[in-house]
């Protein structure tokens, strides 16, 4: 069966190895299907993402072989489709305003534990807040974010018995509850990336989501989010990561090694490609667009 993919870097930085190796696992399972490998730019955070490092990740992926419908659908320009969906889901008593900070929620946590993303498991201090005070503080302008009431989602039809099916695994049991009540828009960004990752997976009808191992557990998340909104549940199949010498994942924040900077110092796309990690990421399909 045709398969949709795609590649969704943040454009915080330059692309480095890591990303090839996972533009290319999705390029070959759309290209091997015979179906559709999709750009899209999640340029949600305004303030880190930047135009320059969105034309240089065009030039360094049309360098590499690798092509893509238009337009390219760039998050930004897409708040109205996010903001439809937290007004859903406050309409329906899953959203609340949470006016703690990052500090609150330390000292508030009498056992604090972390979700695994690493970020610490909400208490639910302004989920018990007394609604003439919340009234208020909207009503003051006082920052917030917007957190699902992950309790309430949970007592949905169906919400508990969720699976996902990773390609070549099968069936895996959901446990979004691991994550709290998680924040679906902040103060700083109006929409989370879990909730617009999923909103354009549907959106754009990815039917396989390809990415890196330390979103295995997020799917989760994603599933409920799916299950809540009525969106389809896409197959997944999430790659090993790429680590430097010492193990240590590539990062851009670490300083990886550009793509940019290894064209530049002459290696060509097939050698950038053989380098981006695991041969067998590297399809006769996927080979061929970057032997050019």
């Amino acid at each position: 069966m045709a398969v949709t993919t795609r590649f969704a870097p943040s454009p915080t930085g330059h692309l480095h190895l890591g990303h090839v190796a996972s533009a290319l696992h999705g390029w070959r399972h759309a290209a091997e299907s015979g179906g559709t490998f999709l750009l899209r730019v999640e340029d949600i955070d305004t303030v880190r993402c930047r135009t320059e490092f969105i034309t240089d990740m065009y030039t360094d992926l049309a360098w590499l072989g690798l092509s893509w419908p238009q337009p390219v659908r760039r998050q930004s320009r897409h708040m109205p489709d996010y903001h439809r969906v937290l007004d859903s889901l406050r309409a329906r008593g899953l959203l609340y305003p949470c006016f703690c900070t990052r500090r609150d929620i330390a000292e508030a946590a009498s056992a604090p534990h972390h979700a695994p993303d690493g970020t610490l498991v909400y208490p639910g201090t302004c989920r018990h807040m007394d609604p003439v005070r919340r009234a208020d503080m909207l009503a003051a302008g006082v920052p917030h974010a917007l957190r699902l009431d992950m309790g309430a989602a949970m007592k949905l039809p169906g919400a508990q018995d969720l699976t996902w099916h990773e390609l070549g695994h099968g069936p895996r049991a959901c446990h979004p509850q691991q994550f709290g009540d998680v924040v679906l828009s902040r103060k700083d960004v109006p929409a989370s990336y879990h909730l617009c990752v999923t909103h354009d997976d549907a959106l754009q009808g990815v039917t396989l989501v390809t990415r890196g191992e330390d979103l295995l557990a997020a799917t989760s998340l994603h599933r409920l989010l799916q299950h809540v909104m009525g969106w389809p549940a896409p197959c997944y199949s999430h790659h090993p990561l790429l680590c430097d010498d010492t193990g240590r994942r590539l990062a851009k924040r670490d300083g990886a090694l550009s793509i940019r900077a290894m064209r530049a110092a002459g290696m060509t796309p097939r050698q950038v490609c053989a380098a981006a990690g695991q041969p067998d990421h590297i399809s006769a399909v996927s080979t061929a667009a970057c032997s050019h």
